[in-house]
């Protein structure tokens, strides 16, 4: 009777500390969950983007965006693969130093990815069909670096003349 008691208490207490154990890792997964786009510290500031040779891959935001969440892993793994280059920026649209640059590309949704390459005073709007489809994306990122290339070359060639 003894030892049927030890057992079920044993058990009893393996099923509890599991349970606590499944509660503590859900509680810490939960925490480390991103809540809004901003909590993403994706790429660099718009003023050092600017300053730089790259091009600028700018994502242009806002916080209470769903749309805006749930494309920020797909920005995340973008960064990772051209951030050689280009110069990726995160803007919040409803920041106020952010206004004029707003204003200016026109915005009429959220979220907006644009080309901006200061070089050649170019701005490229990325069609938000491709947000979501990494490799779409991945083929027009390409496509304006080989554009881009094309510039640089016809420009050093009429430099040299």
């Amino acid at each position: 009777m003894k030892k049927k008691i030890i057992i079920s208490l044993s058990v009893l207490l393996l099923v509890i500390a599991t349970s606590a154990i499944s509660l503590a890792v859900n509680n810490a997964i939960e925490n480390n969950k991103k809540k809004v786009p901003s909590d993403y510290k994706i790429g660099i500031p718009y003023e050092q983007a600017l300053k730089s040779d790259k091009p600028m891959l700018a994502l242009f935001y806002v916080d209470w965006c769903g749309y805006c969440l749930r494309f920020m892993p797909k920005y995340k793994e973008i960064h990772s693969a051209y951030k050689d280059k280009f110069s990726v920026v995160m803007l919040n649209a409803e920041e106020p130093k952010n206004q004029s640059l707003v204003a200016d590309v026109k915005l009429t949704g959220f979220p907006t990815l644009y080309i901006i390459d200061p070089k050649y005073d170019n701005r490229l709007l990325l069609n938000n069909a491709l947000y979501l489809d990494k490799p779409s994306l991945q083929k027009e990122l390409d496509r304006y670096l080989r554009i881009r290339s094309l510039l640089d070359k016809g420009a050093e060639c009429t430099q040299g003349k």
